[in-house]
Parts: C-alpha cells; structure tokens; sequence
C-alpha cells in the first residue's frame, strides 16, 4: 500500500561563503518578542560578548564559524516562525561543546498570515513575514485568482498539468505533474522552506510509520553560515542551548528569501504588455529592482522576435518571491501568451530567470540564448500551474539553485524540443523538476551538480537526450548520485510517486552514484541508455532512508517505495536497499546487472518490513560480483558470477535452491523460476508529448 510521508525536517539551500556572508533572508515588519535582544541596541564592542547576554535568549544569523567561535547577526524573531528581522549589530559568541543543539520539528504547512500589512512591491525587497500558501498547492495569482486548474478540496485529488495548446490530449498520467489544492494541508506556524517551530500534518506518516519528532538533537558541528538561530545563555554567560531555526536545504531548490502571499506581489517592467503586442529587433534594458524586462498578463498575446535583453541589478533580492512567482525574471507570463524566437537574454541579478511562465501563463521559446550568472536564476522556469515549451534554446546559468530547465511550487508543464542545456552552479542541476517535465534531443549538462533533481509527485521524461551530472561530495550529505527522486518536506511538491524515465540517448556521471531515493514514492524506467559511470561508481541505484543534515523526513523511517524498469539496458554497480524501504527491480528484454545487492541498514534506525525483489525474465542476466542479500528472488534468465560461474541460491531458512560452482552466495527469503512482470512500467514514446512548433515561431 502506498504511503504518505509526513513532514519533519527541511531546509533552504542557502548562498554561503568565507567570513561575513550576505545570506538570503526575510526581513518582514514583526515587532520583537519580550525575549528578543531589540535590534535598537547598541552594537557589541569586538571581543567576546557571551557576558553581554548573561540569562538572555538572542536570535541571529551566523555570519561566520570556526569551531566553538562564531559572529552572529543580531535579529529579532518574526511572530514565532524561523524568520528574523535581522540588524546591523553583530556579535562574537563562543559556544560551549555540550551546548544543547536542536533543529524544531517541521510539517509541510506554511505559515499563517500575519496581521501585519506585508505588501510586496517588486521594486522592494520582496521580503514579507505572510506565509499564507498551504503546502503544495500552486500559489495563487497575483490579484488572488488562482493558477491551479483544479477545484478540488480533496488532499488526495490532483489537478493535471496544463493541456497541450491544441488541447487534444493532456501531458501525462495524473500523477505525474500533480499539485496539492487542498488549503487544509496547511498545518501552520512553520515558516517554508526553513526548520522552524511549525507543527506536523495531522495525517500521513513517513516511510517506515515513525511518528514525527518535536526536535532533532544535533551538536555544534551541525550549525553551518546562515542559519538562524536562538542562542540560550545562563547567568554567567555560558551558551547553554542553541536552537536551528534556518539551515541549508534542497538540491536545486530556492535558496531561501522571505516567503511572501501571492496577494501582495505585485509586478514591474519595462515592457508591460496587457494587449496583444509585437515588438521586433529591439533592445531592452532592465535594471531595476526585482524588475521583468518583459511581462506578459491581462490575456495578452506577445510576439517578440530579435530582442536583446539586458537585465542587469545588484539590488535584486532573489528568494521564493523570485522562484515562486517570476519576481525579476527577464520574460514572465501570468496570464496570456509570449511568443519569443531568434533573441538573446542575459541576466545578471538574483532571481533572474531567463524565461519564466507562471498561473495562467504559456510561452513559447525558439531559437534564443539564455545566460543567468547570479543565484535563484534558473534558464526556463515555471510555477504555479504555467506552461513553457522551448525549440532548440540555448541555455546556460552560472549562479547557485538556477537549473537550466526550473521548476517551483505549484509546478506546471515543460516540453522541450532540441538545444543546449548548462548549468555551472552548486545546487544547480540541469533540471530540477517539480513539474512535468519532457525533453527530447537535447544536450543536458551540470558541470557542479547532480544532473537531475525530482522531487515529489512530479515526472521527468527524457528521449534521445544527452545528460551529464558532476556532483560535488558535501558533509551535508550521506551520499552523493547522479539522479536524486525524493522529497525535501519544503512544500515546494505535494507528496506522492516521483517518476524518472529516460529512452534512447547517454547518461554520464562525473561522481559518485548513478540513481538515489529516498524519502518518497518513485518509479524509474531506462530504456536502452548507454550510459558512463564515475570512475569510483558508489551504486548503481541507491533505495534507503537518509540521514541529509537537511532533513528529509525521519530519521529512521524516511525509506523509499521504488519500482526501477530496465528495458534492453546495460547496468553498472551495486543496489543498495534498507528494511524501511521496498525496492522492485524489473530485468526486461535483454537486460544486464553488474553487481551486488546490499542491505545496508546505516539510515534504518530500528528497522521495518521492507523488502527488495528482483524480476529477471528469460532474456535478461544479473552478473553477482559480490555475496547479495535479496528479500524475493524471480529468477527465468541467467545468474552467473564475473567469471561464469554459477552462484549459489540459498534460502535464509538454509535451503539451497541453486548449488553454484563459484565463491558468490545470493541469500533469499524465497526463490521462484516463475517471473511475473505485470508490475513493469513500459517506456513512453516522444511523440506522446511532443508539441509542434506554432506557426507564430516560423
């Protein structure tokens, strides 16, 4: 039975670097608590200041750390949730090594609306303390209509990706792009995107049924520049307890800002279209504060042909406003149709996207260069429900969190026919997917990322295409792959089946893994892909529970449901499976695995009643190179060891079920040389999803 998995622990993934860091953060209008340090103090003189809050709690953002030193921003907390009014005052504090650590328990609601007015203009700092969009439901129009097609009020009903233009057939199963429209999700006061105080959904439980924690323990090597915290003090000045109320977050994902209600952005622009417009072999230059360069909305239809656009801001605050809603993207959509071939774009402000639709939002990209350099600037983006289908772009981001090919919360549709696809930022992968997401013949590259990121109830399909991922080893994370499908619990994507799948073309990866989830429902299909493996190649597919310095879900019962499909595919490494996760691994069509199966119980805590069955039809060949643990083993094909010998099939109950003449034991709880393979996914075909190039872009 599929699970729901519950919200516990998230993050934002945050811009950090050596010394006093400019770290994206909120900094809305709430008044200080009683415990709060006023941020009208005087600043700390240099030197320790542990004396100056002798019985106090201060709240701040760590601006630097090294050890049991760090120099925190003094802030005030806003209404309870993980945002802080930040100051100009600093302080240098020195931790005590048996201070008390914690990082709050979290749900997926967001937080509720303030009393405050918190109104967002897009030449302001976008920062706002309301938080009023429910978790993963699409965030709502900017004059309060909605971008969401779905009317549902059922947390289990799903809205579908937006049509095709010709409206003849919709993107793909339900499943595959669906978003959450149910406001009753919203369990309150946790602040999105960051490990505050807000409380668990009252229903759903996480892989494994573990209940949700009210704090994670952590120590002091878990603090990291940019979080927010409370620090405790006793009398004599010693640091008795920090609390984490902001950390890192997901791969690809937004890097944090202040999160703002859909009802107070507004927008700005050098080119406000509201009526059907061409505009043709001109320049446009944007340097405004959370500027478009051009918006489309009101119904309009844009036809823009031979533009240069030029967005250009050092003021320009990036964050969800940006992420969420196209808040300072170069081309943004809410409500009408952009048709742009044969341009140029360049950005270069946080939260620049290139191209982005959003709501009631569809464009249509031919033939245009895309380069973004700063952070939260992904190439084509889409949120809240919009549609964006591109023709041979040229696309390449340098910033962190900026994908090439980016969704957000709210998700929507993006096909993509043809081009070039680079991304040269940490946290950047070539398509970071909360959306339904088809792309044929093109070359996808992450020169310092994992190569795709899917998270929740949200599809990736990839025909004849080329993708490279280079991850880099971080300490935040227990692992490193290639291909991640899992959930953050940031409320970005509803809960639910991630979905990679991928035909014909390459897949390389620079380091680590190949294929890793966790945390979530997933379903993988590989269709004759040639693929190129790390030179130390971790796994071949990794399906566990994790224990991310991020919090995805539980510890301990964070596991996955993965259902992988190999059809005609040569496969290199080891699966690695754990007892609160269920792995079902299917070998069609002349299939081959090299490798060993594992039972890694490291991020298991106490364990379950997972399983990993593997299905091996009459064409397929599973090479053991190492002894393998396996919960259900359906055996028609061949099963040899690296030398071609037979492996030795022994039940855990010490019957032999095959005498090997080789060293490799496969060990199993039950054997059969009956293969049923009605649980196999099929591969889809391109022309399922392909959508022809309108008459506009000829």
């Amino acid at each position: 039975m599929k699970k729901k998995y519950l919200a516990i622990t998230l993050g934002i993934f945050l811009s950090m670097t050596a010394g006093l860091t400019a770290c994206s953060t909120s900094s809305g209008t709430s008044k200080s608590t009683a415990s709060n340090v006023s941020a009208a103090s005087s600043s700390v003189e240099t030197g320790n200041a542990n004396s100056t809050y002798a019985g106090q709690t201060i709240y701040g953002q760590i601006q630097s750390i090294d050890g049991t030193s760090l120099t925190l921003q003094i802030g005030t907390q806003q209404d309870g949730s993980s945002d802080l009014d930040l100051s100009d005052e600093t302080a240098d504090i020195t931790l005590d090594e048996d201070a008390t650590v914690t990082r709050s328990g979290m749900g997926g609601g967001q937080q509720p609306p303030s009393s405050g007015d918190n109104s967002v203009n897009s030449s302001s700092s976008g920062d706002s303390s309301d938080d009023s969009a429910p978790q993963g439901e699409p965030p709502a129009m900017p004059d309060g209509s909605s971008g969401d097609s779905s009317d549902s009020s059922d947390s289990e009903t799903r809205s579908t990706p937006p049509a095709k233009p010709d409206s003849s057939s919709d993107s793909g199963s339900d499943d595959s792009s669906s978003v959450n429209s149910d406001s009753s999700q919203d369990s309150g006061s946790d602040s999105e995107s960051a490990p505050g105080n807000g409380n668990a959904p009252d229903s759903g439980t996480a892989p494994g049924n573990g209940e949700a924690p009210g704090q994670e323990d952590l120590d002091i090597s878990s603090l990291q520049v940019c979080d927010n915290i409370s620090i405790t003090f006793d009398d004599d000045g010693t640091v008795t307890s920090i609390e984490i109320l902001g950390g890192s977050g997901a791969p690809g994902g937004d890097m944090g800002g202040g999160e703002t209600s859909a009802e107070d952005i507004s927008y700005t622009a050098v080119q406000d279209i509201t009526s059907d417009t061409t505009l043709s072999d001109q320049t446009v230059d944007s340097t405004g504060t959370d500027e478009n360069a051009v918006l489309t909305e009101n119904g309009a239809t844009s036809t823009l042909s031979g533009l240069t656009i030029n967005r250009t801001s050092d003021d320009s605050t990036g964050g969800n406003n940006a992420s969420f809603y196209g808040v300072g993207a170069s081309v943004l959509t809410t409500d009408g149709t952009t048709y742009l071939k044969n341009s140029t774009i360049t950005s270069d402000a946080d939260g620049g996207a290139g191209v982005f639709s959003y709501g009631d939002g569809v464009t249509y990209v031919s033939d245009t260069t895309i380069s973004t350099e700063k952070g939260t600037s992904g190439g084509l983006h889409v949120a809240g429900g919009g549609a964006l289908y591109a023709y041979d772009a040229t696309v390449t981001t340098q910033g962190e969190s900026s994908a090439a090919l980016r969704s957000d919360r709210g998700g929507g549709t993006m096909v993509i026919d043809g081009g070039s696809y680079t991304t040269n930022g940490t946290g950047s992968p070539a398509i970071y997917s909360t959306a339904d997401i088809s792309v044929h013949d093109a070359t996808l590259t992450a020169n310092n990322s994992e190569a795709v990121c899917i998270e929740g109830a949200n599809t990736i399909r990839l025909f004849d295409c080329s993708l490279t991922g280079n991850m880099q080893d971080s300490d935040q994370n227990d692992c490193t792959w290639n291909v991640i499908l899992y959930q953050s619990m940031s409320g970005d994507s509803e809960e639910g089946n991630s979905t990679f799948e991928m035909t014909g073309g390459s897949l390389t990866a620079g380091n680590g893994g190949m294929f890793y989830t966790t945390n979530t429902e997933s379903t993988f299909v590989l269709d004759d892909v040639d693929i190129t493996y790390a030179d130390e190649n971790d796994y071949f597919l990794k399906v566990t529970g994790n224990s991310n310095e991020r919090g995805w879900g539980e510890s301990g019962a964070n596991g996955a449901d993965c259902s992988f499909t190999a059809i005609s595919q040569e496969m290199q490494g080891d699966l690695i499976w754990d007892s609160i996760s269920t792995l079902d691994f299917y070998m069609t069509e002349g299939s081959t695995l090299t490798g060993a199966v594992t039972d890694d119980e490291t991020n298991a805590g106490e364990g379950g009643d997972g399983s990993c069955s593997m299905y091996i039809d009459s064409s397929s060949t599973w090479i053991v190179t190492g002894d393998s643990t396996v919960t259900n083993l359906y055996n028609a094909g061949t099963i040899t060891d690296a030398d071609g010998n037979t492996v030795t099939i022994k039940g855990t109950d010490g019957t032999v079920y095959v005498e090997g003449t080789g060293n490799v034991t496969v060990t199993v709880s039950s054997y059969s040389a009956d293969v049923d393979l009605s649980g196999a996914s099929s591969a889809d075909s391109w022309s399922s999803y392909e959508v022809a190039k309108p008459e506009q872009m000829a």
